[in-house]
């Protein structure tokens, strides 16, 4: 199985790629999906939180607002909290891949390169978008204000950064129908097993 890692900033169209591999018949994997299914389906992940964080689990739930406030003012909490969850969603995300079967995997991870997730790739590709267009569609995706948009852009790694780090970079500075036809053609340059 060829194993593609894409990452990218939030409302930068990866979606449009990750269909386009699903359309090849390749497994896809969205890791913030399979954080929140460990969160109702792993009690030793839920144990460990509770283990470092206590007072945030009660009855095998998490409550996600207590936990929050902890990490988003402590630079170590949060790291604590990833050494933790990242751990949980390699396994599960290895698991998915390998009992799938399909020829073809696709690992959607912001962090794919802080989690270690790039480690499982053999290929990663950043998908990039310019900024007003990102704030358009986080605003239409998740029904939110543009100043709450361009917030949640701004604490994310600058494209040029994604860009530095992986393998190949996808522009979405076009048209939806033309951006697909870059996602295929990419794929066919991946798939083929041409020189990177």
């Amino acid at each position: 199985m060829k194993i593609i890692g894409i990452t990218g900033g939030t409302g930068s169209g990866k979606t449009t790629l990750l269909d386009a591999i699903a359309q090849r018949g390749g497994c896809v994997v969205d890791c913030d999906a399979v954080y929140h299914d460990l969160l109702t389906t792993n009690p030793q992940m839920l144990q460990e939180i509770s283990d470092r964080f206590p007072g945030t689990v009660a009855r095998g739930e998490l409550n996600r607002k207590k936990l929050s406030a902890i990490v988003f003012h402590d630079k170590q909490a949060l790291l604590d909290l990833n050494a933790i969850t990242h751990r949980y969603v390699i396994e599960k995300t290895k698991a998915i891949l390998q009992s799938s079967g399909a020829p073809l995997g696709a690992i959607d991870a912001i962090a794919l390169f802080e989690s270690g997730l790039n480690r499982l790739c053999d290929v990663t590709v950043c998908v990039t978008a310019p900024e007003e267009a990102r704030v358009l569609r986080l605003m239409q995706r998740e029904q939110i204000p543009a100043d709450r948009a361009k917030a949640r852009i701004a604490a994310q790694r600058k494209d040029a950064e994604f860009s530095a780090l992986c393998d190949f970079t996808l522009k979405n500075n076009t048209t939806k129908e033309e951006f697909t036809r870059q996602c295929y053609a990419l794929l066919d340059i991946i798939c083929k097993g041409e020189p990177l």
